[in-house]
């Protein structure tokens, strides 16, 4: 990882999918209450897996990743995410069985709400409207 990194560097990256969120003030509050939470991934989690990672690169292990293209909080629901990681844990069997070698699992799951755009726009039925980007905008 870059030495200079910190939580506010991708501000200083070209942002081409993103929202326009025009009440600046809103957005800085949001953003501070989002850092006044405790981490969704802790330190050693992210080791882990970095090192779980390593070993599929080198080929002794494989990676299974599952979850859904996009969410939205409706369908947002225990019973769901159950079910998605019920799955996840039958394909690894499978896998684990047929190569022979642990599964690494990756849950693709509550970052999703969000999809990126290339324009602010779309045209429907000849109308002009805002490009949807997900539930969560």
């Amino acid at each position: 990882m870059n030495k200079n990194w910190k939580p506010s560097s991708w501000r200083s990256k070209p942002i081409t999918q993103a929202p326009n969120y025009r009440n600046k003030d809103k957005l800085k509050e949001v953003e501070q209450a989002l850092r006044s939470f405790p981490p969704l991934v802790f330190a050693g989690e992210a080791r882990r897996l970095k090192q779980d990672l390593s070993r599929v690169a080198n080929g002794e292990a494989f990676l299974l990743q599952g979850g859904d293209c996009a969410e939205s909080f409706r369908e947002f629901h225990p019973n769901n995410i159950r079910d998605t990681f019920k799955v996840l844990l039958q394909m690894a069997v499978v896998l684990t069985f047929g190569a022979g070698r642990p599964v690494v699992k990756v849950g693709r799951l509550a970052g999703q709400f969000a999809k990126p755009r290339s324009s602010e726009t779309e045209s429907i039925d000849g109308e002009e409207l805002p490009s949807y980007r997900g539930d969560i905008i």
